[in-house]
């Protein structure tokens, strides 16, 4: 699943200067937890508190960030819009060249990593999506409005509007959370 260029790798490392494993995977966690875990943004190391005793050959070494996070500080001034980025980059990733949709199997694993920790009504929709298994793929409308609906939609479902341009699926869902869900299913 998606291929990235030696040179788009270099180019992008470089930018953030990342020089190892684990300073990337820092990098990787900070900007999951800003976006995905909605976790406050960290302090720039010139705003950071001071710790009471520290020698001036601590000093420096614990004002200095790990990795250039002049980006992570602009995607944490608007975190709606960067989430939103990240969240379409995904359905371009997870998309087959030469097609249009994601299959649903992909979709649902996106959907609970990227979706599930901030929005609760995503693990009652991935249920409903694994029980129903007349979908079979993800449609970039789908995609975005799974988005849309999650923002917008309270988990009771009472400002949902039937009438709305949802699509068919989540108009299924919401039948079926409205019918009980999987409790319904089982009587």
């Amino acid at each position: 699943m998606g291929k990235i260029k030696q040179d788009e790798w270099t180019e992008g490392t470089s930018a953030l200067q990342i020089s190892s494993l684990p300073v990337l995977g820092h990098a990787l966690r900070d900007l999951e937890n800003l976006l995905v875990r909605d976790a406050e943004p960290i302090k720039t190391a010139s705003n950071a508190a001071p710790s009471k005793k520290r020698t001036s050959a601590t000093a420096g070494a614990a004002q200095k960030d790990p990795y250039n996070r002049s980006r992570y500080f602009g995607y944490a001034e608007d975190k709606n819009a960067a989430f939103s980025e990240l969240y379409q980059f995904c359905f371009v990733l997870a998309k087959p060249p030469q097609s249009r949709n994601i299959e649903m199997e992909t979709a649902i694993a996106f959907w609970s990593v990227l979706l599930a920790p901030s929005f609760s009504i995503v693990s009652e929709m991935i249920e409903f999506l694994n029980a129903k298994s007349s979908y079979k793929a993800a449609n970039k409308d789908l995609w975005s409005m799974m988005l849309e609906f999650c923002r917008t939609v309270d988990p009771s479902l009472d400002n949902y509007e039937a009438d709305g341009a949802w699509p068919t699926v989540l108009d299924d869902f919401v039948a079926w959370k409205k019918a009980g869900g999987s409790q319904a299913q089982a009587s």
